[in-house]
């Protein structure tokens, strides 16, 4: 009996794995640090605009998002004709990906780099390269070494996803530099917000200074909304162009559009957020490090944790012990990292439970 068949490759397509979120049991807390979300939620701002929305829900929203657009233009010094705003930042690497890549194509991405990357490469018939990284952090001299005529588009997390690593500009800046006029930069800055380095920049002085380079943000992490899908993107006006061509008209709803304006004028929030997350991140990344636990420095919201190999000890062992406990953490088999989990900097009483937690699992006084 014959059926419709995917395109080549599709089947080949490992699919995306969320962070694990299980249901609270009787009598048990549970804190979710699996999925790198603010444990703050959204500003109050924020609530109250998505709330206001509801009186207009059978109108369509404006189909270029330009409110959003243009507040965004406001908050980061940058022309609204050159933003695109997405159904979260995934929609817009997924319509970069369908826009310039085809079959027998090539695109870069790094050996622990975000998931969606290889999906979006090979759900269009192209090729997913995989650079190695240099202490789980993207290496320029790797990537380069692997561009070919068929590269169209190099993919750059950065901060990446799940290690916290960063590349620093001047190194961003040289990795532009080498790759071919033809083949895109797409650099990845969902963690940007949470990058206190002065060697770091999100990358929109490469986006308005090359005809090559794209950076695209989410109002997923910082800004608490994840549940409402709202990414954009800052590109050249021809990507811009492109994309917008197969952009879906309604993409971002009114309310979600309403919301993430609020949330970027409530700087204040913003601003305690990464106050919060600057200060738990060191702390845990100590207090790890005492218990024998080696941790990645990390730039973005989260800690990638090292675990030994040793039965009993392991990765896996050590996430069956803390989700006991109603401490969910994200294994990273997915990631090629079987050794690690990866926390999520949460609340006080979160983070100190962990490492509770860690230090009965590792049997340390």
């Amino acid at each position: 009996m014959s059926r419709p068949v995917p395109n080549a490759g599709i089947l080949d397509i490992a699919p995306y794995t969320p962070g694990k979120s299980p249901k609270p049991q009787p009598g048990r807390k549970v804190f979710k640090l699996s999925a790198n979300e603010t444990p703050f939620g959204p500003s109050p701002k924020a609530i109250e605009a998505y709330i206001n929305a509801a009186a207009h829900l059978q109108d369509y929203p404006e189909s270029t998002s330009r409110i959003l657009r243009e507040a965004i233009g406001r908050a980061f010094g940058l022309d609204p004709d050159r933003i695109i705003c997405g159904a979260g930042s995934d929609e817009l690497l997924n319509l970069l990906a369908h826009a310039y890549l085809d079959r027998g194509d090539e695109a870069i991405s790094t050996t622990h780099g975000f998931l969606v990357y290889p999906i979006a490469t090979m759900a269009n018939g192209a090729v997913n390269v995989v650079a190695p990284e240099t202490n789980y952090t993207a290496d320029v001299d790797a990537i380069l070494k692997l561009v070919t005529p068929r590269t169209k588009l190099v993919w750059l997390a950065n901060p990446n996803n799940p290690t916290g690593t960063y590349v620093p500009f001047d190194e961003v800046k040289r990795l532009r530099a080498g790759l071919p006029s033809h083949t895109l930069l797409v650099l990845d800055a969902a963690y940007s917000d949470y990058v206190s380095r002065n060697d770091y920049e999100m990358g929109i002085e490469l986006v308005a200074t090359t005809d090559n380079t794209v950076m695209t943000h989410t109002f997923s992490k910082i800004h608490g909304l994840a549940a409402l899908r709202v990414g954009w993107m800052f590109a050249p006006a021809h990507v811009v162009e492109a994309v917008n061509r197969i952009r879906g008209p309604f993409n971002v709803s009114t309310p979600a559009m309403l919301a993430a304006v609020a949330a970027l004028q409530d700087t204040a929030h913003l601003e305690m957020s990464k106050a919060h997350t600057e200060k738990w991140r060191s702390w845990l990344t100590e207090e790890l490090t005492k218990l024998g636990l080696k941790v990645t420095p990390s730039a973005a919201n989260f800690v990638l944790i090292h675990f030994p190999l040793d039965k009993g000890k392991t990765a896996t062992d050590a996430d069956a012990f803390l989700t006991g406990r109603g401490l969910v953490l994200r294994a990273l088999n997915n990631y090629r990292l079987p050794h690690a989990l990866r926390m999520t900097v949460g609340t006080d009483e979160a983070n100190r439970l962990v490492v509770e937690g860690l230090r009965d699992f590792l049997g340390v006084k």
